[in-house]
């Protein structure tokens, strides 16, 4: 967590151990496994709706109408709707979304590295 030295002369916003902080609510919008996922998943691309959900396994279409909404109002993917009949809409990460794909990416391979070690001590706390 960021150190009060870090915070000095920053908004009260940035702080996010203050629970009426913008900066905890972005922490709470983007740290939940959907929105991980779906930055995930887009990565590099531009990808339709329905390729998105077929890319994300198990959310529906509500959970992935919610978090796309939720990542276009922070500013992390752009959404663009082409005039043709039926609309098709696309979406892409914008440039703060591919900057939050790195951390995310860190964080898959966190689990890939430490996959066997959780499972073994997930094992041994059930046992």
């Amino acid at each position: 967590m960021v150190t009060k030295q870090l915070l000095k002369g920053l908004p009260e916003d940035a702080d996010l151990r203050r629970a009426d902080s913008l900066a905890r609510e972005i922490f709470s919008d983007v740290a939940n496994k959907w929105a991980l996922l779906i930055i995930e998943a887009l990565g590099e691309r531009t990808l339709r709706f329905s390729e998105l959900r077929n890319e994300v396994e198990g959310i529906s279409h509500k959970m992935l109408t919610q978090n796309l909404r939720m990542l276009e109002r922070n500013g992390l993917v752009d959404r663009k709707v082409h005039p043709t009949v039926p609309p098709r809409v696309e979406y892409t990460l914008t440039e703060p979304g591919r900057a939050l794909r790195t951390t995310v990416d860190a964080i898959c391979g966190w689990t890939h590295q430490y996959l066997g070690h959780i499972e073994g001590a997930r094992g041994r706390f059930d046992a």
